[in-house]
């Protein structure tokens, strides 16, 4: 398992703040339709819960709405990933179909609210990340995005910069389908409570969908 630390600056921004940390062994493929199944079971439920105007009350959202602007960046102009996912399902839009571990991350995102880093294990320079507060002008290349100003931002770095924000994860450690080590980190800027459904729903769809065995977990 990676050594994950949370900064100080962090700490000060958001005192709050828990992370878990999923590290599995896995087989990506291009698309499950198992999967699909339960993605397109829980978006029809979805909207039937939920409104534009009633998202934004989410606990998971909702606090890392505050944590943005605690550490300097507005969440409109910057939306965090599980907001972003959760606001296209609410408009009629289908989620992206990427591949199975993207798919994947994503569902746990939309059903918890958290935001989710899923990365290649096997691209992360070195096995200690450190969750910090992106800095001006620091490098970062967002997943489909191109170079994304990450100053103010919530940022993962391993020992080469930049590898995760709750906005977007980087280029460099994406996954794809040649991925046989997932990391996925699971960010509670509301606290610890529903990290261990998070997980554990996890780690059932890792188990039915990519043939892992769960995986190894860390809270931090």
């Amino acid at each position: 398992m990676f050594q994950i630390e949370v900064s100080e600056e962090i700490r000060k921004a958001c005192p709050g703040f828990a992370g878990a940390a999923v590290l599995a062994r896995v087989a990506n493929s291009p698309y499950s339709e198992g999967l699909w199944k339960d993605i397109d079971a829980f978006t029809e439920d979805y909207r039937q819960r939920f409104t534009l105007d009633s998202l934004k009350q989410l606990p998971a959202i909702q606090a890392t709405r505050r944590a943005y602007k605690a550490c300097g960046k507005d969440p409109s102009r910057y939306r965090p990933s599980a907001e972003a996912l959760c606001r296209r399902i609410l408009r009629g839009i289908p989620l992206y179909q990427i591949d199975t571990l993207v798919d994947l991350v994503n569902l746990v995102s939309i059903r918890t609210g958290y935001s989710i880093g899923g990365f290649d294990a096997g691209k992360i320079d070195g096995n200690r990340l450190v969750l910090g507060i992106g800095r001006a002008g620091e490098p970062y290349e967002g997943i489909g995005r191109g170079v994304l100003n990450i100053e103010g931002l919530p940022v993962y770095r391993d020992a080469t910069g930049g590898i995760g924000t709750p906005t977007s994860d980087h280029e460099r450690t994406k996954l794809n389908l040649s991925t046989t080590r997932l990391l996925a980190i699971i960010n509670g800027y509301d606290g610890p409570a529903g990290l261990p459904e998070a997980v554990a729903y996890m780690q059932g769809l890792l188990r039915r969908h990519v043939g892992s065995d769960g995986g190894e977990v860390l809270y931090f």
